[in-house]
């Protein structure tokens, strides 16, 4: 069973969190990230150290306690050093760019695939080979890589596609010939 809405949260120095409710504000040196959370859950601050109180070990409450805790933790992590995710671009005449704040993918397709980020996310290109997506919020930040992702997932013959930095595509043998 995990234990992480028991953890205390350590709020860093240039960090501001704002209470309103149910409504958790973060201000940082990045940015700034409002979320609404549920109002059965009591959030206390003090001596710059957050805690996450559930009123009982209902299985509700048990699993809000939790997820109330890591989201707050996350704004805090976002607004301080952010959150990234690097894509990869495989196979023969695949390649992204930039255009203005465009994002134009060729991934075998007759026609280019062109993406707008979202609001408070960031796309860079280093090369055409590799995108990254940057924020701070890490739910935008995780929808933006996965739809550039879904453009063309990788498949297990050949291994083409967009894939996350690392991620390992199982392959499949293919035909054999007789």
């Amino acid at each position: 069973m995990s234990r992480v809405g028991l953890k205390h949260l350590e709020i860093p120095s240039g960090v501001e969190i704002k209470l309103d409710n149910n409504v958790v504000t973060v201000k940082g040196p990045k940015g700034e990230l409002t979320r609404e959370l549920h109002e059965d859950m009591t959030i206390n601050i003090n001596d710059n150290v957050l805690t996450v109180e559930r009123p009982s070990d209902s299985k509700l409450h048990r699993s809000l306690h939790g997820t109330t805790r890591s989201l707050i933790g996350n704004m805090v992590e976002g607004v301080t050093n952010g959150f990234e995710k690097a894509l990869e671009v495989q196979g023969v005449g695949y390649r992204a760019q930039m255009q203005g704040k465009k994002l134009v993918v060729n991934a075998g397709y007759s026609h280019p695939v062109e993406m707008e980020p979202l609001e408070g996310v960031d796309i860079e290109v280093p090369s055409n080979t590799k995108i990254v997506v940057k924020g701070i919020d890490k739910e935008k930040v995780g929808a933006v890589a996965a739809n550039i992702r879904s453009i063309r997932t990788p498949e297990p013959y050949k291994g083409k596609g967009v894939r996350y930095e690392g991620e390992h595509v199982r392959r499949k043998e293919g035909k054999t010939a007789k």
